[in-house]
């Protein structure tokens, strides 16, 4: 896969947005003691429930593809001029 620039700022972003929508969505905000990987999966399940994030094939579901799913959704819902897309 190629890489994308700024990465895991837009990871970060993605969190930050995902957390809050989940929030919105009824969900009981995430612990302190939660892992990290464990936050990207709950957030990736919920955009794909709710049909915001097209799956990835089963046997292609791992830590690495679903991270960088969330980092395409994230870059699709920023503006074009958003510093983190340039």
């Amino acid at each position: 896969m190629k890489k994308i620039k700024n990465e895991k700022e837009l990871l970060k972003k993605a969190l930050t947005i995902g957390e809050g929508y989940a929030t919105k969505r009824g969900y009981k905000t995430f612990k302190s003691t939660d892992s990290h990987d464990a936050k990207i999966e709950c957030i990736y399940r919920l955009l794909v429930n709710d049909k915001l994030v097209i799956p990835l094939p089963e046997h292609e579901e791992n830590l690495l593809n679903i991270k960088k799913r969330l980092v395409k959704w994230i870059m699709n819902q920023l503006p074009a001029n958003h510093p983190l897309l340039q």
